[in-house]
């Protein structure tokens, strides 16, 4: 089992303290425990986990209990207790996903890094774990490196991602934004802009999202979608296309961005 890189615990940083407080500016009197799930974010970026240093930052800052503080840490799966590499690598198990080959995308990957869930590769550089559900059955299988998707892929694109990685390089996602660090993504996380030029990010979705709403135009099928207003009162109905999104750019992705490997397709007429 490949050891877990140290955590870079000790005091924090001037920085550290003044993005804290400024997370805790965000929001009104008497609500700053709002602040929390950000301020965990920041803690992870500089530390690279949640460590109990950072959940005593987070409870002097905010005024609440580390005991709160740590419910809130140990319930969602972002915040990691043991540090992780540059690079998470989440490769999705679930229904849809393991029944397009996602089992053994994970299995191929976990054989060639030497590292089994929740494990980091000896030099410390990825960690990779197995995922529930990452959202994007309409891509299956899916897997994500600090988040940002690759779809569709199968073992060699997900060896060859991974292959990448350890060059040092940053394999541009099929969709979404650029590729940053778990430290990187983590300050994004807590509501800090990316600095970098390159940090914009691409469409969320792709033509499979929509395939549905394609069949339906195509077939000249028109309909109304009920909601209802903020009180909870019926609000009329509205026209599909008045509150579907718009149709993904033309090529498909942001610029210099292409689907992996065996990523599922459409064309007008399937």
């Amino acid at each position: 089992m490949a050891e877990s890189p140290q955590a870079k615990t000790g005091p924090f940083t001037d920085e550290t303290r003044a993005a804290a407080r400024e997370i805790i500016a965000r929001y009104p009197a008497g609500r700053e425990r709002s602040a929390l799930l950000p301020m965990l974010h920041l803690v992870q970026a500089a530390e690279g986990c949640v460590t109990a240093e950072g959940v005593d930052l987070c409870a002097r800052e905010i005024g609440i209990t580390a005991a709160e503080v740590s419910a809130v840490a140990t319930f969602y799966t972002m915040y990691k207790r043991r540090p992780v590499g540059d690079w998470l690598v989440s490769v999705c198990t679930n229904l849809s996903c393991a029944l397009m080959g996602g089992q053994e995308v994970y299995d191929r990957l976990s054989k060639k890094l030497g590292v089994g869930h929740d494990q980091t590769t000896e030099d410390g550089s990825i960690t990779l774990e197995h995922a529930e559900c990452l959202a994007a059955c309409d891509y299956a299988p899916v897997m994500t490196v600090n988040y940002e998707f690759y779809d569709g892929v199968d073992e060699g694109a997900a060896e060859g991602i991974v292959d990448a990685l350890q060059r040092g390089e940053r394999p541009p996602p099929t969709r979404g934004g650029p590729l940053c660090t778990f430290a990187e993504v983590s300050r994004q996380l807590a509501g800090f802009e990316d600095p970098r030029p390159e940090g914009i990010a691409g469409p969320g979705w792709l033509e499979p999202s929509v395939v549905g709403l394609t069949v339906a135009e195509e077939a000249g099928w028109r309909g109304e979608i009920a909601h209802t207003d903020r009180a909870g009162g019926p609000a009329g109905a509205a026209p599909v296309e008045d509150v579907l999104p718009d149709k993904a750019p033309a090529d498909g992705a942001r610029s210099g961005a292409s689907p992996a490997a065996g990523a599922p397709t459409t064309t007008k007429g399937a």
